[in-house]
């Protein structure tokens, strides 16, 4: 499969977790106009509020409704842009009143995806399947993250291991929750997010199983493409395991 197609399921695939995550906050703004999709969920991080270009049609006017309604919400936002694809939005967004970051989002992806490796001596990934279980996966994420509680779990939901083709994970280590991970399906695409581990049980694998078991789980139900965006601290983490860069983002932040 070439790095086009690649590119075009990853891109599908965020836009489905935004899709999702966003929905569930009370108040939250999703609009599709012109090519573009904007999610606002409200939330004081800008990495839940983003806008993103889905059509190779899209147009100047429907970037422009997208920012404008995320800037009259008042909340932060950015706008990422693919390298090669998005390029002609750049000066608009700017003349918009955005500005350009230094940061570079990679999306990445693995094709065909390999068997799960197994977790290492002393981790056990569940497969959560009630409140309990998501109260540890938020715990998880408010820790390995450090984004507070207050934002972490409307963007969390009360219900999301409930969504069609989502799964959520929690790693354990001695029965105390130390990683987390969470899949959705899209069609032939399993997309791997919230991976992460709390400090105190770093550099131990635990990341690197936890989304090995996610894509493993996704091939299972019938994808063959897993996808992901990567930050600094998890790229070197994701290339070993076979993933490799089919897109790179510029960020544009409101």
């Amino acid at each position: 499969m070439d790095d086009t197609t690649l590119a075009r399921l990853e891109n599908d695939n965020m836009c489905a977790w935004l899709r999702v995550s966003c929905g569930q906050v009370p108040g939250s703004l999703v609009t599709a106009d012109g090519g573009v999709i904007a999610f606002g969920s409200g939330l004081p991080l800008a990495l839940f509020n983003q806008i993103v270009v889905t059509d190779d049609d899209a147009s100047d006017a429907g970037m422009t409704t997208a920012v404008r309604a995320l800037q009259v919400r008042g909340a932060p936002f950015y706008v990422v842009l693919r390298q090669g694809i998005d390029d002609r939005f750049g000066p608009l967004v700017v003349d918009l009143g955005l500005i350009a970051e230094d940061e570079i989002v990679p999306g990445m992806a693995l094709q065909p995806i390999p068997p799960d490796p197994g977790s290492p001596d002393g981790l056990e990934i569940r497969r959560i399947s009630d409140a309990a279980g998501l109260d540890d996966h938020i715990r998880t994420l408010v820790e390995g993250f450090e984004i507070p509680e207050p934002i972490t779990r409307p963007w969390i939901g009360e219900e999301l291991w409930r969504r069609e083709g989502c799964a959520v994970y929690v790693g354990y280590l001695d029965g105390r929750p130390v990683s987390s991970g969470f899949g959705i399906r899209t069609g032939r695409t399993i997309g791997v997010y919230n991976i992460g581990t709390v400090e105190t049980a770093r550099r131990r694998g635990y990341g690197a199983a936890m989304t090995a078991r996610v894509f493993a789980d996704g091939a299972a139900a019938g994808c063959d493409v897993a996808i992901l965006q990567a930050s600094d601290m998890g790229r070197p983490v994701y290339e070993r395991l076979g993933f490799r860069t089919v897109v790179e983002r510029d960020v544009y932040r409101g």
